[in-house]
């Protein structure tokens, strides 16, 4: 019977087919032990030339790296036998070949970045990029079964649009017509008139930013889930937070015990992430930096630790700061001149936003940014007035401060950084598929 690589623990003593591709081979003797992959896992078959006619045992002992597989053979539990999951392998009793690889580029020697990019459409094969890629499809479902059973609406918001929602410097502009048009930052603003239809929305897919930033946080196209809450204060957008990024993690825990062993990731890392998270202000942190570049004796680490109040956070004050933790942290009250025009200031210090970040531990940094949003439709046109911004293209953004406002909050959480955090991997392109940054548009 036809079955995945995943679930051969159910069939022990019987007789099964996979269909694949060879991922790797060595033999030994009259002993060909294939690594086979499926999509669901990795499993060793071996092939004994006493159990197979001459023309089978040749073939196996032959086959090409990536070459694409059919096998049929037994089931059997062997704790030495390796592959994903480990503990099973086939006897192989067939094999059929249905497409007879060329030479694989990617080899066990040691290639370069750009080399592994420039192949990422072969790269996404190995064990590891599978791993990483699996554990971002989890994510994903899980992010949508939290706010599905959490009454959201999931609504589809614009990719392209009229105007800016994050600031104008990093926008991609496009032709239309014989208009100018802008992929999406975000689709916040689309979900703010949703949330007077429907109360709890969010909106998931891709974003775009024209950044020109080379670091490992950074992709100029990556995906984001923005939740948007009618009647919701800071507070209470910093639970709904904790409790959708605690299920993530544990969801990922349970169901990807095999990928995260594949990465190397220390669960008990990830095991204590529950509600709730600490959480200090922006006024605290600026103290805790500071406090931190007093005590070190790197000369080049106190440059980076370097900050005023007014600054925004860099990679390094981020990572300073998360190194104190052991769960993801909330930072609180950013200056309103580093965040986005339409964040609500508090009342008795018009300086200061109800935002908050949320930066995840061991040095990963931001994987959510939210706030309150103004919802007096004078205070939101000064603050589009005060940053420069073309009113006209927010009329629409402004109207809904008219006909029923009511206080609400949302928030931005980035699918890969959350991925790259979760798989305790060092660079973000690894947690995409294809990723694009500054240099990199191919394949």
């Amino acid at each position: 019977m036809d079955t995945i690589i995943r679930d051969l623990h159910r069939h022990v003593g019987h007789p099964v087919t996979i269909k694949g591709w060879l991922y790797n081979r060595t033999d030994k003797g009259k002993l060909v032990f294939m690594q086979v992959r499926d999509g669901s896992g990795i499993c060793q078959a071996v092939v004994f030339k006493r159990d197979v006619d001459e023309a089978t045992f040749e073939t196996a002992l032959r086959l090409p790296q990536e070459s694409s597989l059919i096998i049929t053979g037994e089931v059997r539990a062997d704790p030495r036998a390796p592959g994903v999951p480990s503990g099973f392998e086939i006897g192989v009793r067939s094999l059929q070949v249905v497409q007879r690889a060329e030479e694989y580029p990617i080899t066990p020697k040691e290639h370069g970045v750009d080399f592994l990019m420039d192949h990422r459409h072969l790269w996404i094969r190995s064990t590891r990029q599978w791993a990483l890629l699996r554990v971002r499809a989890t994510v994903m479902r899980a992010i949508r079964q939290w706010l599905d059973s959490n009454g959201y609406v999931e609504m589809s918001t614009p990719i392209l649009t009229p105007s800016a929602a994050e600031g104008t410097t990093n926008l991609f502009e496009v032709g239309y017509f014989d208009q100018k048009a802008y992929l999406a930052q975000t689709g916040q603003l689309y979900n703010e008139a949703n949330i007077f239809a429907f109360g709890k929305v969010y909106c998931f897919g891709p974003t775009f930013r024209a950044e020109k930033s080379k670091t490992r946080r950074h992709l100029t196209e990556f995906w984001m889930v923005e939740p948007e809450i009618a009647y919701c204060d800071l507070e209470h957008l910093l639970e709904i937070e904790e409790q959708m990024v605690s299920y993530i993690v544990h969801t990922v825990l349970t169901e990807n015990q095999n990928e995260l062993k594949v990465l190397g990731r220390d669960r008990s890392k990830l095991e204590h992430i529950t509600p709730p998270f600490p959480r200090i202000t922006y006024d605290e942190a600026i103290a805790k930096i500071k406090e931190l570049q007093a005590q070190t004796d790197d000369e080049e680490q106190k440059q980076l630790l370097d900050i005023t109040w007014g600054m925004d956070f860099g990679s390094p004050h981020e990572t300073a700061l998360t190194q104190l933790y052991d769960k993801p942290l909330f930072v609180t009250g950013f200056p309103s001149a580093v965040k986005a025009f339409y964040m609500e200031p508090y009342p008795d210090r018009p300086e200061v936003c109800k935002s908050a970040d949320l930066l995840a531990p061991e040095g990963y940094g931001e994987i959510i940014g939210g706030s309150e949003r103004i919802s007096d439709p004078e205070l939101l046109l000064k603050r589009i007035r005060d940053q420069g911004l073309p009113e006209e293209a927010y009329r629409w953004y402004i109207d809904l401060r008219k006909f029923g406002s009511v206080p609400h909050s949302g928030f931005g959480l980035g699918v890969e950084r959350t991925v790259t955090w979760i798989c305790g991997t060092e660079h973000i392109r690894e947690a995409i598929p294809f990723p694009r940054t500054i240099y990199r548009l191919y394949p």
